[in-house]
This record gives structure tokens, C-alpha cells and sequence, in this order.
């Protein structure tokens, strides 16, 4: 090296550590049921600490996924080729059974462990978890065609990552996706144009899909009109007889973040399809499938946090400023203490959603409270995804600019799941139509954040004055007003006081200020900071 060229006040890499050792993680898994899996739950996360698995998905996303429509002499194959390190991310997330398994696991907690294990994976990358989160939620929708579900369920169910476009009954796991959304309509999947017309006991769909992602996917649930109504579909990319079903793949998609994931569009050309429930109640058939993707949104959203705030925390450790490293400096305490009471808060309520999911079957307070749950997080936690990643990638000045510090990929990733499955005007309207025709899922959410904290009831009752002037112009003031009571009711109940304080006192009564960094005075920050992930 020169000598002018001397390296020193840098941070070491943020490798080798366990993404798991994360108390509010580790506790919330007890609490919700699967205190069973917490050295599962580890394991995935030494993994996702680790050089190799970062090496993974580094190479997943500088080497995007590329599409080949046809052969080298020219028939139509419409495949599209991914990194090596993709696969094996999709080997471990479907190994470890964060895809379908848990349908097919009947221990108590079985969705609570598939949640946990599936935030802190997502920590190392989120392209891949796509398919993961479409293959989980696609089983509960196709109960409305027990015959699929009967073919194709232990495929779903599968822990074997068997990739390749071959017939469905020859592979040793399968996944699924979806294609809903055109062009003309977007989250309006009424005006869908794709028609679905009747051939003995299947279908044959024509028309144009907008955004279908994981376009390797062995299986699609898709909507289309058939003649009476919008109805729910099963698409094979592979036929029974071992054909290619038309599934012409007409580009992917140039996307903001997401890289390592392929989204394509689609055309359908007399393509054959299983009906999945009766037609023209595709909507509601697809609800479940709604529910799970949701759920995941808000999941993944609490990982990308979670990374964000740890990758921050490290370099506070690491790097000093005028004589003092950055972690004892009281302003950079302040910054890092509020987002780690955001992070947390939605490290808890995600947890809690995965809790609700698993005990809805046999608990009817706990299925009405899924229902208003799950829109709160997704409408909530989704939207502060984005303002967390980016104060976070602030901590670590130029340096998290710069894409070797993994900033710059999170902060690409973070809009995402505010978009994805509906974005935050969509949830805000289906806030509306739960609170207008499911009362059961109101009075679960007033359960849940009542007789805790007098602040929290004061909120409440505040909440529920404005509930009898509701309109879509209020729609989002609503979702988040209740979504932070709850979270602020679920940190009361769960968490330290100096964690459960902060928020409710920044958040509920409005004490802080609007910027990250400006907790009320008073805050306990050294027993808020040691809440943050213990492996780094």
C-alpha cells in the first residue's frame, strides 16, 4: 500500500453472527406457541449470518434473472434462468419449511415457528421469499377444490426445492404463484379482461397478466371471467401428459428492488386451467390466499426493519466521531433507541398475527382478530418499512450509500410489501368493509389493546368516537391510529416498560417528535438499546 493509503476507524464486516439472537423475537416465539423451535429458529439464523449465505444472495442479485422464450432452434420454452445462489436460498427456505410444511404440521405453533424462522431468513434476502410466501398462501385457497388440493397438496407441502419445469406428479416438491392483476385494472381485479371458457372439465383462459412473479413457478392461482363471473384458477406451467401449457412470457419486469426475483407478464392463449371454487366467486375464494400473503407482507416488512436497524446498531459499535465511538454519543443513542422501539413493535405485532393465524381454526376470537390484524399490519408496518430503512442507512453516513454496506439494497427492497397484495389505500378501504361487516373483528381489536395503559384507552375511546363518522377520507388516519394502539398495547403487555413507554409515549400521545431521534425526555434509552439483536 502506499503510504499515504492507511485504513483505519472502518467497520468490520457485519458476518458471522447469529440473526436470531434477537430477544423480542426469541420471546415472541415462546409466547405465541413454538418454544419448540427455538433452536430451529437459531440455526436459520447462524445460517443467515454467515459468509457463505450472504455470498448467496449477493450473487442472486448481481446476476439478475434472464429470460429465454425460445430454444436454440426455435421452439417456445418461455423459461427464465436464475443464479446458482437463488436456488440454494430457495433449497434452504423450503428445506427448513417456510413454504407450504406448515399446512401439513399439526403441532401447535407450526405457523408461529414458519413465521420466525421466515423473518430472520428474510433478513439475508428478499427476492427469494416470494415464491416461498405465494407456494404458503396458495393451499389455504385451494380447500375450495379438495381434488387439487388432494393431487397437489403434498407437493405444496413438500420440503424439497426441486427446480425445473416438469410434470407435477414426477417432482419431489413444487411451488406456486399468482397471476391476478392486469393491466387494465391493477389492485381492481373486477375489471379483469382474461376470459375463461368452459372445455369439459377444464378451461381454456386468453388474455394478459400484468404482474406475475416466480414465473418458474410449477403452479398459478390466476382470476379470469368465466361465464358467470370472476372465478378462481389453477394454471399448470406443465400438463398432465407432460406438454408445456401456453405461458408465453412476453418480458420481466425492470423493477426498483426485488432483483433476485423475476416478475413477468404473461399471456395466456387458450391455456388450460383447473377450476378452483365456483364461478364467480373468485374473490372470495381467493380471501385465505389474501390473508397469508398479507400476513407475510407484514413479516417481511418486520425483517427488513430488524436488518436495517442491526446493520446500524454494528456500525455504531465500530465507528467512532469526535473521540468517542458512535454508540456512546447521545444523539446517535437517541436515533437508534426510536428505531429500535419501531422495529420492535413490529418484530412483535407480526408475531402475534403468525399467533392469531395459527389458533384461527379452533378460536374464534382469535380468527376475528386475524381478520382487522392483519390489515392493520400490513397497512401499518409495510408503510414504516421505508422510513426505517432509510434513517437506519443515515447512521451510516456515505458508507451506507455505497452498496458493499447492504444499505442500498434494503432501502431498495423497502417499498415493496407497501405495494405488493394491495398497497396502503387498498388496506385502508378493506379497513372499512371489516369494520362495516365484521363486528366480531372490531370487538377483538378492542380486547386486545383495553385496560393496559390509560393512555392506550384514552386512544381507544378516541378511536371509537371517530368510528361513527367513518369515510374513505378518514380510511387511513383509521388504520393507523389503530394500528399504533395496538402495537402500543401489545409492547405494554409484552415488552420492558423502557421499550413499551418509549413507543406509547412518542406514538400514542404524541410526545416525540416526527423525526427518528426524538424520543421524549425521560426514556430509559440504554434498556431500549439492549433490546436490540444480542448477536452482532
Amino acid at each position: 500500500m502506499p503510504a499515504t493509503h492507511e485504513v483505519t476507524n472502518q467497520v468490520p464486516p457485519f458476518v458471522g453472527h447469529d440473526v436470531a439472537d434477537d430477544p423480542p423475537l426469541l420471546e415472541a416465539l415462546e409466547r405465541e406457541g413454538a418454544g419448540w423451535a427455538r433452536e430451529d429458529v437459531h440455526e436459520v439464523g447462524r445460517l443467515a449470518g454467515s459468509a457463505t449465505a450472504l455470498e448467496w444472495a449477493d450473487a442472486a442479485h448481481r446476476h439478475e434473472p434472464r429470460l429465454r422464450t425460445h430454444d436454440a432452434v426455435g421452439n417456445r420454452v418461455d423459461e427464465v434462468d436464475y443464479d446458482p445462489g437463488y436456488h440454494r436460498l430457495l433449497t434452504e427456505a423450503v428445506g427448513r419449511g417456510f413454504a407450504g410444511a406448515p399446512w401439513a404440521d399439526d403441532r401447535p405453533g407450526a405457523h408461529v415457528a414458519r413465521a420466525a424462522g421466515f423473518l430472520t431468513w428474510s433478513q439475508l434476502e428478499a427476492g427469494h421469499g416470494c415464491p416461498i410466501s405465494m407456494t404458503y398462501a396458495v393451499l389455504p385457497a385451494l380447500r375450495a377444490a379438495p381434488d387439487l388440493l388432494a393431487t397437489f397438496g403434498p407437493g405444496l407441502t413438500s420440503t424439497v426445492h426441486d427446480p425445473g419445469l416438469r410434470e407435477p406428479s414426477t417432482k419431489r416438491g413444487l411451488l406456486a404463484g399468482m397471476g391476478m392483476t392486469e393491466k387494465q385494472g391493477g389492485s381492481d381485479v373486477r375489471a379483469n379482461a382474461t376470459v375463461a371458457r368452459p372445455d369439459g372439465e377444464t378451461y381454456l383462459l386468453t388474455g394478459h397478466k400484468w404482474f406475475t412473479s416466480a414465473p418458474m413457478c410449477d403452479l398459478f392461482l390466476v382470476l379470469a371471467q368465466a361465464p358467470g363471473g370472476l372465478t378462481c384458477f389453477l394454471v399448470p406451467r406443465v400438463l398432465p401428459d407432460g406438454s408445456r401449457n401456453t405461458f408465453r412470457i412476453q418480458r420481466l419486469k425492470d423493477k426498483l428492488g426485488n432483483r433476485s426475483n423475476a416478475s413477468s407478464e404473461p399471456e395466456f392463449d387458450e391455456t388450460v386451467a383447473w377450476r378452483v371454487g365456483d364461478e364467480g366467486r373468485g374473490v372470495r375464494t381467493i380471501i385465505e390466499m389474501v390473508a397469508c400473503t398479507r400476513l407475510d407482507n407484514t413479516l417481511g416488512s418486520a425483517a427488513g426493519m430488524r436488518a436495517a436497524v442491526s446493520r446500524a446498531a454494528h456500525h455504531a459499535r465500530y465507528r467512532s466521531a469526535f473521540g468517542r465511538p458512535l454508540i456512546s454519543q447521545p444523539l446517535m443513542r437517541e436515533v437508534l433507541a426510536d428505531l429500535a422501539c419501531e422495529s420492535e413493535a413490529a418484530v412483535t405485532l407480526s408475531l402475534r398475527l403468525a399467533g392469531a393465524q395459527d389458533r384461527s381454526s379452533s378460536d374464534p376470537h382469535e380468527a376475528a382478530f386475524r381478520r382487522i390484524g392483519v390489515t392493520l399490519g400490513k397497512y401499518w408496518i409495510c408503510k414504516r418499512q421505508t422510513a426505517v430503512v432509510g434513517e437506519a442507512l443515515e447512521c451510516l453516513g456515505g458508507n451506507g450509500y455505497v452498496e458493499e454496506s447492504g444499505m442500498p439494497r434494503l432501502f431498495r427492497e423497502s417499498p415493496l410489501n407497501s405495494i405488493w397484495e394491495g398497497s396502503g389505500n387498498v388496506n385502508a378501504l378493506d379497513l372499512l368493509r371489516v369494520l362495516a361487516r365484521e363486528p366480531a373483528s372490531l370487538e377483538a381489536w378492542r380486547a386486545e389493546v383495553s385496560g393496559v395503559d390509560d393512555r392506550i384507552d384514552a386512544g381507544r375511546k378516541e378511536v371509537e368516537a371517530e368510528l361513527a363518522h367513518a369515510d374513505e377520507r378518514s380510511a387511513r388516519r383509521l388504520a393507523e391510529r389503530m394500528a399504533v394502539l395496538l402495537s402500543g398495547a401489545l409492547l405494554v403487555r409484552h415488552a420492558p416498560a423502557a421499550v413499551a413507554d418509549a413507543y406509547v409515549a412518542s406514538r400514542v400521545t404524541g410526545e416525540g417528535g416526527y423525526a427518528f431521534g426524538t424520543l421524549p425526555r425521560g426514556v430509559d434509552v440504554d434498556a431500549v438499546l439492549e433490546r436490540l439483536p444480542r448477536g452482532i
